[in-house]
């Protein structure tokens, strides 16, 4: 089959197209699935570069990468990765086979896949894995996953589309849920024109929430249009924007130096929910803002089932939309890397397998 092997931390050059990859094996308790679409994600490439390394200090993208990443701790998990390795956290496809002995009724079915799976990997050491880290993912022709974690969808929404979301969509609603977002509470969503950040808004805004959007001003119409009650401007100082102590909840992917001032714009007991740090992993706290005003900072990875299985009800019931920006073939991965990194555009890119 046709794939795109990862093979090792580096440049784009790490991203080798074979046409000669070995069909995945089919499993008991298995489905194997004919990918038709597979998101874009940052993970990818933070992944590729070796980013999650504690060695890494900046932020993400080509420009900051280091070369004290490692193989030893480049992973997301902090355990070495291994190589060659298909990745592609994001995966849209129909069931063509189910290991022996298992619901053959299955085949035909249309999917998608939870990327953070429960089953776990031989001596893998946390409750969860996944796809296209600790297993072969969607960035190729096929892809092998337990029948547990492919959720058939009652839509009409295109491959593409349904493509564009469980990877952001689970990290935006895992990131509402722990915070436990109610209606009428003022949130701010930091990067809302990227993946997570569209999605927290719409989400959000499902929610009941009232949604300020942090976002570029040649984006801010395009934010506006997912639902958003008002932008900041990225690069402004948002204290002074919004006023200090006015929001209850900041959704948090960017991290960087302007951390500090999240937490100023929080209210008492108001909470930050970060999944993220495009900006910088590295922030400063001031540990009397955190402790006098009564904060609650959470990070987010693990989602509890519900996360992955509200989302499936809110696509069916027409609750949600796909924000789906640009379509590449699978050849064409480098490409849609490189203007994944240039952040010219609102929602989600997503490869198209032929």
């Amino acid at each position: 089959m046709r794939a795109v092997l990862l093979t090792g931390h580096g440049g784009f050059e790490k991203l080798v197209v074979r046409e000669d990859v070995a069909l995945p094996v089919v499993g008991s308790g298995d489905v194997l699935i004919r990918v038709a679409a597979a998101g874009v994600n940052n993970t990818d490439i933070n992944t590729r570069l070796g980013w999650y390394s504690k060695a890494v200090r900046t932020g993400t993208g080509e420009a900051g990468r280091s070369a004290a990443a490692s193989a030893d701790d480049g992973g997301w998990s902090g355990l070495p990765l291994g190589f060659p390795r298909i990745q592609g956290a994001d995966c849209c496809g129909r069931i063509v086979d189910v290991g022996d002995g298992d619901d053959a009724a299955r085949i035909g079915e249309r999917v998608i896949v939870r990327p953070m799976m429960r089953p776990p990997v031989d001596s893998w050491p946390l409750p969860y894995w996944t796809l296209g880290s600790e297993c072969d993912g969607a960035f190729a022709e096929y892809v092998t996953v337990p029948a547990t974690e492919a959720y058939c969808v009652d839509c009409d929404w295109t491959d593409v589309e349904l493509a564009s979301l469980p990877c952001a969509c689970s990290t935006a609603e895992n990131l509402l849920h722990r915070a436990g977002v109610r209606a009428g509470e003022r949130v701010l969503v930091t990067g809302a024109s990227g993946g997570v950040g569209s999605a927290a808004v719409q989400l959000a805004k499902r929610r009941g929430a009232h949604v300020t959007g942090v976002a570029s001003s040649t984006k801010a119409g395009d934010v506006l249009n997912l639902g958003a009650d008002a932008i900041a401007p990225r690069d402004g100082d948002l204290v002074e924007t919004l006023g200090g102590e006015s929001v209850d909840v900041v959704v948090d992917v960017v991290g960087g130096p302007f951390w500090p001032g999240l937490l100023e714009l929080l209210r008492h007991r108001g909470r930050l929910v970060t999944a993220g740090a495009i900006a910088g992993p590295i922030v400063e706290l001031d540990l009397r803002t955190l402790y006098l005003k009564d904060l609650s900072l959470l990070g987010c990875t693990y989602q509890e089932d519900e996360v992955f299985e509200n989302l499936v009800g809110y696509i069916e019931r027409g609750e949600i939309r796909p924000t789906v920006a640009r379509t590449y073939p699978l050849r064409e991965i480098v490409r849609a890397q490189q203007e994944f990194l240039a952040k010219s555009f609102t929602g989600k890119l997503v490869l198209v397998v032929e």
